[in-house]
């Protein structure tokens, strides 16, 4: 997958959207996670149901470093999903306040966020280390009925730190 790949506008046949940025009390807002497990600090160029761009920084006071490893700060392969997989719901969530009226004013649109389903492909390049920051990637592809594939990638500066397929539901059920 080329950067190109996932930073492509939108077709020739969707109305062009606008890109939107949210901050880190937007995102508590759009999504049902809390510390310790909220994994995105911003997303920007967000155009909503299609793709966007995040931000996870990286401190040496995250949870998880303390047992990963102790003398070797790495932060976990599956950590790098869940912050990619929480910039996929951003997205999501973006789509839906932008179409739905009630969900913003009623201020639920974090409850429409789904599930991962599944993880494809995934590569792992390059260590992810206290003091990185995470440049997230994500192009969200068609819907398959109540699933949709996702072209994610996770970036440090110009070296790429991991990449693949998310398959996420587009809704929660129970």
């Amino acid at each position: 997958m080329s950067r190109a790949d996932l930073l492509d506008g939108p077709s020739a046949e969707a109305p062009a959207r606008k890109a939107l940025s949210y901050s880190s009390d937007d995102i508590k807002r759009m999504l049902p996670h809390r510390w310790p497990m909220l994994m995105i600090d911003r997303a920007y160029d967000v155009v909503p149901g299609v793709s966007g761009r995040g931000i996870k920084s990286v401190s040496v006071n995250e949870p998880f470093f303390a047992g990963h490893y102790p003398d070797h700060s790495i932060m976990p392969g599956v950590m790098i999903v869940e912050a990619m997989a929480q910039l996929v719901a951003v997205v999501y969530v973006a789509e839906l306040l932008e179409t739905n009226e009630a969900a913003a004013r009623d201020g639920d649109a974090s409850r429409s966020v789904g599930y991962l389903g599944s993880i494809s492909n995934m590569k792992f390049s390059r260590l992810v280390v206290p003091g990185d920051q995470l440049t997230l990637d994500a192009r969200l592809g068609q819907r398959l009925g109540g699933l949709r594939q996702v072209k994610v990638r996770a970036s440090v500066g110009s070296e790429l730190a991991a990449a693949g397929t998310l398959v996420v539901t587009t809704g929660r059920k129970g």
